[in-house]
């Protein structure tokens, strides 16, 4: 079994993957609420436990690389070292409690292994177009959905802003699958 992980300071998105029956769970660790940088630290390492708890047989773990560069109009200098620092943390707790280095994939490469093919003149933006591709590939995935609440359109439903996340350690974790036979 793979654990793929999207590691950001606000959402940890988590796929265990199981290369021969496919997706077992996908789920999210959600860090918004937490302020403290140390006290986001401590719930991942509570719910990596309690994963490496529930699916010894994880021998495997795969981590979206994090940026090597600057992007126009995306993150900062101070962002990306937050980034940086917060991953190697996460990736200190993967070898400890898995007992096992991370690998670290990048993204383009995921995407690229399994064939997703980001349209740059479609109004969907990346993000959304790797989660439509996943939707297809996982048959039409229960996504976690909110109501929303004001506005105009207010009483409407769409997926948690946290999906994307899910999609993306989906996106790693399979492309893992087939990098690493």
């Amino acid at each position: 079994m793979i654990l793929g992980l999207d590691v950001s300071t606000s959402v940890v998105g988590i796929c265990v993957y199981d290369r021969v029956e496919g997706l077992v769970e996908l789920e999210r660790i959600d860090l918004r609420k937490e302020k403290n940088f140390f006290e986001k630290a401590k719930l991942v390492e509570i719910y990596l436990t309690n994963i490496r708890v529930m699916y010894p047989q994880i021998t495997d773990v795969y981590i979206e690389d994090i940026l090597q560069s600057f992007s126009r109009g995306l993150s900062s200098a101070k962002t990306i070292t937050q980034l940086a620092r917060f991953n190697g943390i996460v990736s200190f707790l993967v070898c400890k409690i898995f007992d096992t280095e991370p690998e670290y994939i990048n993204v383009n490469t995921a995407r690229k292994t399994l064939g997703i093919k980001i349209d740059k003149t479609s109004k969907l933006d990346k993000k959304e177009q790797v989660l439509l591709w996943v939707d297809n590939d996982l048959s039409g995935y229960d996504w976690p959905m909110k109501t929303l609440k004001s506005g105009p359109r207010k009483g409407e439903t769409e997926m948690e802003q946290f999906c994307y996340d899910m999609a993306d350690s989906f996106v790693i974790a399979r492309a893992a699958s087939v990098l690493f036979q």
